[in-house]
């Protein structure tokens, strides 16, 4: 079994019922098995592209599973539970219905076309570090939660 963090964010529709049913559809995955879930986060978009709305306030979480997939076998499931939450990628950095990253895979490095481990932007992220370090304290220095103390996160009344 190989020890991986998803992270999963969604700001259109009920995004907190969206999530928790990614993490339901995650641990019925075969060979994968969800073993810690951090509480809901609410994060305002970081990106967008000129021209297009900021979109709605993201509802954020991180999963930790426990798998014996290969990595990009598990980022094509993952992206499977996307496609059935009704993920559209109409330009980057849309507002998304569901959003699911791979953001550790092991102790491994994977640089591919199709994927990037560790992923490239998730130390940059608050609404990915807050509930990683949640998840697994060991994984998140402080130095590095304080690099992203700018970006407004505020934890909700709610977990996966």
């Amino acid at each position: 079994m190989v020890t991986a963090y998803v992270a999963l964010g969604a700001n259109l529709g009920a995004a907190v019922a969206t999530l928790k049913q990614a993490c339901v559809s995650m641990n019925a995955l075969p060979l994968c098995r969800v073993e810690k879930t951090s509480r809901l986060y609410k994060t305002a978009p970081l990106e967008t592209l000129p021209g297009h709305a900021p979109g709605s306030d993201y509802i954020n979480a991180v999963v930790e599973i426990q798998t014996t997939w290969p990595a990009p076998v598990l980022l094509q499931q993952l992206q499977q539970i996307e496609h059935s939450a009704g993920r559209q990628r109409p330009y980057i950095n849309a507002p998304r219905t569901l959003d699911l990253d791979l953001l550790l895979y092991g102790s491994g490095s994977i640089d591919s076309a199709n994927l990037t481990v560790p992923h490239p932007r998730m130390w940059q992220r608050a609404f990915v570090l807050v509930p990683l370090a949640e998840v697994a304290p060991g994984l998140v220095d402080a130095w590095r939660l304080q690099a992203v103390q700018s970006q407004a996160i505020n934890m909700l009344d709610d977990r996966l």
